[in-house]
């Protein structure tokens, strides 16, 4: 100390600590307030700000009512210093824990709306905070005194050791980025691997990516494999698709009268069932000539992948009632056995397709 401790000092000091929780106490209650204002609004990146502005800003407050009673006692210029370093290095810390969240939850916040519901993409979200973590906690040395240039030196000769330690974790990270800046595959797609998985993406992180099967299974597929894989994404360029249904009726069905009957089914399917596309054009296109049924492709449009066992469901169910009550036939495949008798053996004719049996029906080989 410069000079004894009195009691003015020890009032100034208590004034000066109980100033700064009684702020730190009116600010928390303020910044509920906004929090409350803030929730009833749209946008989500005003609510992270005031959330984590709740635990910044009232321990900066106590931390200046902590420095301003430190300026009251009478400290040595040293003992004074260390107290201010401190104070600094904690508030610094603080707020390198308040902007690291503040821009990972606003770069969630972004990814979130730009690929579609229930998206997920933490590889972005933890690059963001590793970034600003890496960088305040610098800052902090640097504050303290402590040169951070052999830490930097340190790092860049030990980065080359790690990455030729942890390639493949690498590989997977730059495959996980390289994946979302092409917008090539998003969470909340639905994609096919040639391996044979296909699910929604659910979560694109530093080193795996999560795909959830319709089936509510997770497959958990990395980055790099992912990346280096033939794939067919149904949610892009665009979320609607066509599915096809094959058809076939009788020789003896008024076509005509098929095309008409199966579009006005395709038309009330489009229009009444859940997931089906309102917008789509009904199409009816015959194709072949059988061997018991004229064939046709009928060609709906849903809404999204998994829609199309639904609207396939209710499309076939009301196209047969529709048949049965127009008259129309849907031939079933007829097979004919002939049998050749030799003396007192009856040995059975070799069996031949339904196609051949049906042109060969009553002959004897």
């Amino acid at each position: 100390m410069t000079r004894d401790l009195t009691l003015h000092d020890a009032i100034a000091a208590g004034i000066a600590l109980a100033a700064g929780l009684a702020l730190a106490l009116v600010l928390r209650v303020i910044l509920r307030w906004l929090g409350e204002r803030a929730r009833r609004t749209k946008w989500s990146g005003d609510d992270i700000i005031v959330d984590v502005l709740r635990t910044l800003v009232p321990w900066s407050a106590v931390a200046a009512g902590v420095a301003s009673a430190a300026a009251a006692l009478p400290l040595t210029h040293q003992v004074g210093h260390t107290v201010n370093q401190v104070l600094t290095a904690l508030v610094m810390l603080t707020a390198t824990l308040t902007a690291a969240r503040v821009v990972s939850g606003l770069v969630q916040s972004m990814a979130q709306s730009r690929s579609g519901v229930a998206a997920s993409a933490t590889i972005f979200v933890n690059i963001t905070r590793i970034a600003v973590l890496s960088m305040g906690f610098l800052v902090i040395l640097q504050t303290l005194g402590i040169s951070i240039a052999p830490l930097l030196t340190a790092l860049g000769v030990g980065g080359l050791a790690i990455a030729l330690a942890l390639k493949d974790t690498l590989a997977n990270l730059f495959a996980g980025v390289h994946i979302l800046v092409s917008k090539t595959v998003q969470p909340g797609d639905y994609i096919q691997l040639s391996s044979g998985e296909e699910g929604y993406v659910r979560d694109i992180n530093w080193r795996i990516t999560v795909v959830e099967e319709l089936s509510n299974n997770l497959v958990i597929i990395p980055n790099a494999k992912l990346a280096g894989t033939n794939m067919t994404n149904f949610t892009r360029p665009e979320q609607r698709l066509s599915v096809t249904v094959q058809v076939g009726v009788g020789y003896d069905s008024d076509l005509e009268q098929v095309e008409r009957i199966t579009n006005e089914v395709v038309e009330r399917v489009m229009k009444d069932v859940p997931g089906a596309d309102p917008d789509h054009e009904p199409a009816v296109r015959f194709h072949t000539f059988g061997d018991s049924r004229i064939g046709l492709t009928v060609i709906l449009g849903v809404g999204e992948f998994s829609d199309q066992y639904r609207v396939k469901h209710e499309f076939i169910k009301r196209l047969h009632q529709r048949y049965r009550a127009e008259g129309i036939r849907i031939p079933s495949p007829a097979r004919t056995v002939s049998l050749q008798q030799y003396g007192e053996a009856v040995i059975p004719h070799p069996r031949v397709s339904p196609d051949a049996a049906a042109d060969r029906a009553g002959t004897v080989g």
